[in-house]
Parts: structure tokens; sequence; C-alpha cells
């Protein structure tokens, strides 16, 4: 059901049990949908069991990344040694 801001705000508490037993309910603010209420049972069942720890936990999560190897390459390749002087201000590698 869709909600005017003012309605909804007048009546909290059946916009929250419609969310609960009837699912969402959209609320609009100037005729434009601006948010949605939802039960703790939908919000659960959307969110994440658990946040990664880190980048690599998350992509590691991703189904479709399965069997592909993220381990980090540990050897180093040298990186151009940059001039950033005036004269060579546009990056380019010095000899």
């Amino acid at each position: 059901m869709n909600w005017a801001l003012s309605k909804a705000k007048d009546q909290l508490s059946r916009v929250i049990r419609q969310a609960v037993d009837e699912g969402p309910q959209t609320i609009s603010v100037g005729g434009r949908q601006t948010a949605v209420v939802i039960g703790k049972d939908e919000y659960d069942r959307l969110r994440p069991a658990k946040a990664p720890r880190d980048f690599k936990a998350f992509l590691l999560a991703i189904p479709s990344l399965e069997g592909i190897n993220l381990e980090r390459d540990q050897s180093r390749r040298a990186m151009p040694n940059f001039d950033v002087s005036a004269r060579g201000r546009r990056g380019r590698p010095t000899a």
C-alpha cells in the first residue's frame, strides 16, 4: 500500500502492522514514492547473514566467482621511477 507521509505519521502503528502482515508499505512525500517500511522478518531475509570482514571475503562471498584464485601475487615488479620535477610533470618515466 502507498501512504502519504502525513497519513503514515498519523497511523504509524497501522503502517508497521500492515508491513508485517501484508508486506512492504510505500511512503510518498510530495507525491513521489520515497521510502518503504518492511517487517523485521523481511529485512532479515534481505540482509546478508554477516558482513564480509574485508574485500577478499566480500569477493569470495559472490557465488559467480567460485573457483577463481584470489591469492595475491607475492612477486613484486619494479615500478617505473617517475620524474615529478617541473620538466617531467606529465608523468613520464625517467631513464
